[in-house]
């Protein structure tokens, strides 16, 4: 089934605009994406092309998409300059602020294992099936890049399930620096074979209750997963803290070493 649908009767540059605008609000286009070419969409939306540009200026008027010379036209990220980017900002000087996040995480995915425990279409049960056999195809094969990324993936489509625009949007927005690594770097979990064990069976137990439709379990089963994450990244930055204690004694050491061998 195509994502855009034929144009029906209106002024046609206004129908085209408002058919675009839904998908933008709905998360059909993600931020950041490119448009099909000015050709191409108008084949796929059977419009004429003057009809069509002037939908997308009207739309670049509205500032939902921007022309970028010589690189086509993109959905705006009009959620990063407002959210990502003082957030990342802020984490440049306080770095604790990842538990901050994880803290937010915990309460926002756990709506949103919820709402899509009790929305979830067909449709989305099969992205959902998809992206979890793709998380286990990349465990067994010991890709930690791979399947950290497709953990990101696997809650966005979560987030897309529960059919809540508002909600969508916000994940989008805090899952975008995930996926920079600004918070915390996801393969610090996945290089530990027991946390990826670990997560792996969170994340199923997450997408059973979900297909189950159980929304009580999905979130619940969300919220543990988020904790277990919260404390591991603690874990881990305790530990870090410790081994550059102790490389600077080391190194410290060795320098008491080399002058008293000097005296001598």
């Amino acid at each position: 089934m195509a994502a855009y649908k034929r144009v029906k009767q209106g002024k046609i540059s206004d129908v085209i605009a408002s058919q675009l605008e839904e998908m933008i609000a709905q998360g059909v286009l993600i931020p950041g994406e490119r448009l099909m070419s000015e050709r191409d969409l108008a084949l796929e939306m059977e419009v004429s092309r003057p009809s069509l540009r002037d939908a997308l200026q009207k739309l670049e008027g509205k500032g939902l998409i921007e022309t970028r010379q010589g690189g086509g036209t993109f959905v705006r990220n009009f959620l990063g300059p407002s959210l990502t980017d003082p957030l990342a900002a802020l984490l440049e000087s306080a770095p604790n602020t990842a538990q901050d996040l994880l803290e937010l995480r915990t309460t926002l995915d756990g709506i949103a294992a919820y709402y899509a425990a009790l929305r979830a279409t067909e449709v989305d049960r099969e992205l959902l099936t998809l992206c979890f056999e793709s998380m286990e195809e990349a465990h067994k094969e010991e890709d930690p890049s791979e399947e950290a990324d497709i953990d990101a993936d696997f809650h966005m489509a979560i987030a897309e399930t529960t059919h809540n625009v508002v909600l969508l949007h916000i994940l989008r927005s805090l899952f975008t620096l995930l996926r920079t690594g600004v918070f915390f770097s996801r393969m610090n979990l996945y290089t530990r074979p027991s946390s990826r064990d670990m997560l792996l069976k969170q994340h199923k137990a997450i997408y059973e209750a979900i297909m189950a439709g159980d929304p009580e379990k999905a979130r619940n089963a969300a919220a543990g997963h988020l904790k277990y994450v919260k404390e591991t990244m603690q874990d881990i930055g305790h530990e870090e803290a410790r081994t550059e204690v102790s490389q600077r004694r080391l190194e410290r050491y060795r320098e008491r070493r080399k002058l008293a061998k000097k005296s001598k």
